[in-house]
């Protein structure tokens, strides 16, 4: 596979950052069974991430991003 040039890569860096793709929390998006196993995460917290970002109108990233900041918060409390 070729590689990009840098005309490419500033494309695709101001294109990306301008219009952060939507994940979805259906499967469709981040967080597939397939992406979940691959992370060696469990069905159950998967499923529950899945959820969670549904009811939330968020991604999983974001509910994940979140809770990591909960536990810091916690832990430097």
């Amino acid at each position: 596979m070729a590689k990009m040039t840098d005309e490419e890569a500033d494309y695709w860096d101001e294109c990306f950052t301008k219009n952060p793709p939507k994940l979805g929390p259906n499967g469709t998006g981040w967080l597939s069974q397939r992406e979940a196993r691959i992370l060696g995460m469990d069905d159950l917290s998967a499923t529950w991430l899945r959820g969670k970002a549904e009811s939330a109108h968020t991604s999983v990233g974001q509910i994940i991003n979140e809770l990591v900041r909960k536990e810091i918060a916690a832990q430097t409390a």
